[in-house]
């Protein structure tokens, strides 16, 4: 909270600064600051005020306090739009190649020609080159700023061009070998470079037994990557095993971020990243789509309890269990659903450890069914002076459960196998099914057992 507050501080004299315009304190504090804050500064400014930060601050700068703003910020064309076009070029060409392509990738392609025209032909070639690939890919995560030494040189010539190169690479942690051919070939890290004699081959003392990406893996296949080996850095591979890029861990955070984003989305069955600005008509059209669906789901249901009206006129208790039923076991889908979504991240399509998830979500819940459907066994004995009628509330709570955790569990699996995010399988989908499921099952045990519980 201090820090904030410091930061909000600071912000509030640099916005003096502006306004009275004290350029030379102004840039000397600007610059003084961390790109990150620099960035949260410039993103609370108005219109008028970004262009004078594009007047009073150069294009690397400016680029270097853009590679820290989200690429998928709304506003990203329109700050594009109110720049010269040259110095959006000189941005754009000035930020690192991956995070500029991001940037592009929400325009037009007359917008992302008028700037890569601007641009030396070398690095808008690149950045072609990125924009061809799908975004949830290997190689739309991937940058093309990274320093490669041929398999060949001595440690003394890769020092003598690492000096020459590392400032326009993104990181230096991971260095790569290649040959003639581009062919990957090993890796060795900076300390690896720095300890070894100058006279020293590559080819020598690299580490050969490399893991890298291809480059139409999907995103989440580099995330596992990441997270198995704790790298920082991946290289990114073409079908003829040609490196390409790397991926650095920066990007796999957002990956990550994302990835938990679209499945609390899924799980609740909203677009978490609706925006603040969104009006009310946007804001539902997002929402919309799941409620109809669920809606019709739902009458599905209440014609299921009509068709067993006769039952509930003739035992008009049961009624008062419904929601006890329908609630508990949809509550017990929806815990099984976001089991099921995480574990099926780790799994790999491991057809053993699949058939093993399955085995454990039934187990699980026949467990809990069990000790639910006892519980209320007791409760509604004694409540009603009735162990029977305790009994088919309970017998059809456990199945209930039982059904209902299968379900969260089978569906995504389901889902997956059709190559659909597992995801989208909402909290609000497995609720209402369940509901739908649990009806069925508690109406045809009661009308099995009436004749016991109604004497």
């Amino acid at each position: 909270m201090a820090q904030k507050t410091n930061l909000d501080s600071k912000y509030a004299d640099l916005k003096k600064l502006l306004d009275s315009d004290d350029i030379k304190k102004f840039r000397k504090n600007f610059l003084d600051m961390h790109f990150y804050d620099q960035s949260q500064f410039f993103l609370q400014l108005d219109k008028p005020d970004r262009l004078r930060i594009y007047e009073l601050i150069e294009p690397d700068v400016t680029a270097d306090m853009f590679d820290t703003i989200e690429d998928d910020l709304p506003e990203f064309p329109e700050f594009l739009q109110e720049m010269d076009v040259q110095y959006a070029a000189d941005m754009l060409d000035n930020m690192y190649d991956d995070n500029a392509a991001d940037v592009l990738e929400h325009l037009d392609k007359t917008e992302v020609d008028k700037y890569l025209s601007k641009m030396p032909r070398s690095e808008a070639n690149n950045l072609r080159g990125l924009l061809h690939y799908d975004t949830e890919t290997a190689g739309g995560l991937m940058t093309t700023d990274y320093v490669s030494f041929d398999v060949s040189q001595t440690i003394g010539q890769a020092m003598k061009y690492l000096k020459e190169e590392a400032e326009d690479a993104e990181t230096i942690n991971s260095l790569f070998v290649v040959d003639e051919n581009d062919d990957l070939m090993g890796v060795l890290s900076l300390r690896e470079l720095v300890i070894n004699n100058n006279n020293a081959k590559l080819g020598n003392v690299m580490n050969t037994h490399i893991i890298s990406v291809d480059v139409d893996a999907d995103q989440t296949e580099v995330a596992q990557v990441f997270r198995d080996y704790d790298f920082l850095t991946v290289p990114v591979v073409d079908h003829a095993h040609h490196m390409v890029g790397i991926i650095t861990v920066d990007d796999v955070i957002e990956i990550i971020d994302d990835e938990a984003q679209s499945d609390y989305s899924g799980l609740a069955g909203v677009d978490v990243e609706e925006s603040i600005t969104d009006n009310p008509f946007k804001s539902a059209s997002k929402r919309l789509p799941w409620l109809i669906t669920l809606l019709f789901l739902g009458m599905i249901t209440a014609t299921l309890i009509g068709h067993f009206e006769n039952l509930l006129s003739e035992a008009s208790i049961l009624a008062v269990f419904i929601t006890l039923i329908t609630g508990t076991a949809g509550n017990a889908g929806t815990q099984s659903l976001a089991v099921a979504v995480r574990r099926l991240a780790l799994v790999n399509d491991d057809e053993h450890k699949l058939r093993s998830i399955i085995l454990r979500e039934t187990l699980t819940g026949l467990l809990t069914g069990l000790i639910t459907g006892g519980t209320i066994f007791v409760v509604v004995g004694f409540w009603q002076h009735s162990f029977i009628l305790g009994f088919v509330i309970g017998l059809a709570m456990m199945a209930a459960i039982t059904v209902a955790n299968l379900a969260g569990t089978l569906i995504p699996i389901i889902m997956d196998k059709f190559g659909f995010d597992p995801a989208v399988a909402s909290g609000p989908f497995i609720s209402t099914l369940s509901d739908l499921t649990s009806v069925l099952i508690y109406f045809n045990i009661a009308n099995f057992f009436i004749g016991f519980f109604m004497k």
